[in-house]
């Protein structure tokens, strides 16, 4: 398939686009500058440099593809604005076409959970609420094969957000401890960088028209339990401390907010629907075999 895909400098992205590249895709990748470009064609793509706001190049490059994979975002305070313009260009030049289109949305769109599926209802923290209403819009648009993929907290090659944990704060004296995000005690879902990858091409490749899926290997830890595994790769024994939630608000905004959700999912329609297979190490694997900065 010719595959515009946006993000593919990313940490998901640009894992996607090795995906894609090694099976045989021609890809496109939408970029913003001249570096990006060396970046995503020292991989095999072309590149197309162009801003996601720009609506004549991205309809005429999503007319020009067979399918497309959308996991850019500017990641700041604009992104609703963009992401609005960039899906509606999508949407027009896509539509009544019957190609692919795979959005991104994120498993906290859920809010907190035992038992996480597909059907259960959107609860989103602030952080992410704004991308639920666009998710649905391409989910119901009219004559695209268009999909939805939610990941849970993404992990592996280095990347991801346990960096975040490992940056955490250390106590004084003789044997400092990690601090944790929150108490502890609430689960993150989980799934490796390089299984997600592999589900969006699976959704691009076969996925049914509407459909959604949970971007999650079923390994759904505590932070403690997370924590614990990083201040053991750090040096410090394992050691943890509770972080007050008002602290963590404090210290990380919105995004605090979203880390103190409490999520198991289990990501069994993305099986089912498409023969997913998530075989990656787990989190806590990955954390064993992951060298982090000691320094806070």
């Amino acid at each position: 398939m010719r595959v515009l895909l946006t993000g593919g400098t990313g940490y998901i992205g640009g894992t996607v686009l090795e995906r894609l590249i090694a099976k045989g895709h021609q890809i496109t990748a939408l970029v913003r500058n001249s570096d990006k470009a060396k970046v995503v064609r020292a991989k095999g793509a072309e590149a197309a440099i162009a801003d996601l706001s720009d609506g004549e190049a991205i309809r005429k490059l999503v007319a020009e593809s067979d399918g497309v994979i959308h996991l850019a975002s500017p990641g700041d305070e604009t992104g609703a604005a963009v992401e609005e313009v960039a899906v509606a260009n999508m949407l027009r030049a896509l539509q009544n076409t019957g190609k692919a289109f795979v959005h991104t949305t994120g498993v906290w769109d859920h809010g907190s959970g035992s038992a996480i599926t597909e059907s259960t209802p959107m609860n989103a923290p602030r952080l992410t609420a704004w991308r639920v209403p666009i998710a649905e819009r391409v989910r119901t648009a009219p004559g695209v094969r268009s999909s939805v993929v939610a990941p849970a907290v993404v992990y592996g090659r280095g990347g991801g957000l346990l960096n975040l944990v490992a940056a955490g704060q250390r106590t004084a004296g003789g044997a400092p401890a990690l601090t944790m995000i929150g108490p502890g005690d609430q689960h993150w879902s989980t799934v490796h960088v390089d299984d997600v990858a592999e589900l969006y091409i699976l959704a691009l490749e076969k996925a049914s028209a509407g459909s959604y899926f949970l971007g999650a290997s079923g390994v759904n830890p505590t932070v403690r339990e997370i924590t614990e595994a990083v201040s053991q790769s750090l040096g410090l024994s394992g050691r943890v401390q509770a972080e007050p939630v008002a602290h963590t608000l404090e210290r990380l905004g919105l995004h605090g907010e979203a880390l103190l959700l409490d999520q198991q999912a289990s990501g069994e329609t993305a099986r089912r629907a498409l023969g997913w297979s998530p075989s990656r190490p787990t989190v806590l694997e990955d954390i064993a075999a992951t060298s982090f900065e000691s320094a806070s």
